[in-house]
């Protein structure tokens, strides 16, 4: 079981936490951003299957279950300026009305998580303004409470609002874990280069597995 782990493994299961990242309409559905912006969804909802088998894994072995959506206030008073800019590069920008609503706008259809994926009673959901799910929310002071010093870290995009939460768990001492088969990029080419960059001299920021990987160290069935 250590072997899962980038260091020590947790002293009890309630002690780990499985993070499901941004699995929203907006990025993961037909008609919701993404698919506005004319790229292609298949990537993302590629990985609900695998996501779903992770949840399974995680609510049976005991683990605390986490579930984030990005977006923003309806008067896009947490918006800077510059991120409004950059998203309307593409042609449409959050806040902006699109086929699912405003675009990335708490409470909107597209922001909402895909159905697949509906968080259980009690499971926790952090809205978050940006990339990294520790920036401007309270969930380090959610971990801290409930004792949580291990993450596996799932959801969309690998090379965005994964790596950011991946990477700032390392900065707080949290040992954590990418399951690579349960998270993806809009490019293919994007996610690979993340994955590699993840893996790299054994790992800066932590260890990156697979869903089996998890399954096993969560004493659940795998292939």
């Amino acid at each position: 079981m250590t072997a899962f782990w980038p260091s020590t493994e947790p002293v009890a299961p309630a002690r780990a936490a499985l993070v499901i990242i941004d699995m929203q309409i907006d990025f993961c559905a037909p008609g919701g951003w993404v698919d506005q912006l004319g790229e292609d969804v298949s990537n993302t909802r590629s990985v609900i299957p695998a996501i779903a088998e992770a949840l399974d894994i995680a609510r049976a072995a005991g683990m605390s279950v986490f579930h984030t959506r990005e977006g923003h206030r309806s008067d896009l008073s947490d918006l800077p300026a510059n991120k409004r800019w950059r998203t309307r590069m593409h042609g449409l920008g959050i806040g902006d009305q699109g086929a699912t609503g405003r675009i990335l706008v708490r409470g909107e259809p597209g922001w909402q998580i895909v159905p697949e994926l509906e968080p259980l009673p009690g499971e926790p959901v952090i809205d978050k303004p940006g990339k990294s799910t520790f920036h401007a929310t309270d969930f380090e002071q959610v971990l801290r409470l409930r004792r949580i010093t291990h993450l596996v870290i799932a959801g969309v995009t690998s090379d965005c609002c994964v790596q950011s939460t991946f990477r700032d768990a390392a900065e707080r001492g949290f040992a954590s874990v990418v399951l690579e088969d349960c998270t993806a990029a809009v490019e293919s080419r994007n996610h690979d280069a993340t994955m590699d960059i993840l893996k790299a001299y054994g790992g800066r920021w932590g260890r990156v597995a697979r869903l089996a990987d998890f399954a096993v160290a969560a004493g659940g069935p795998h292939d």
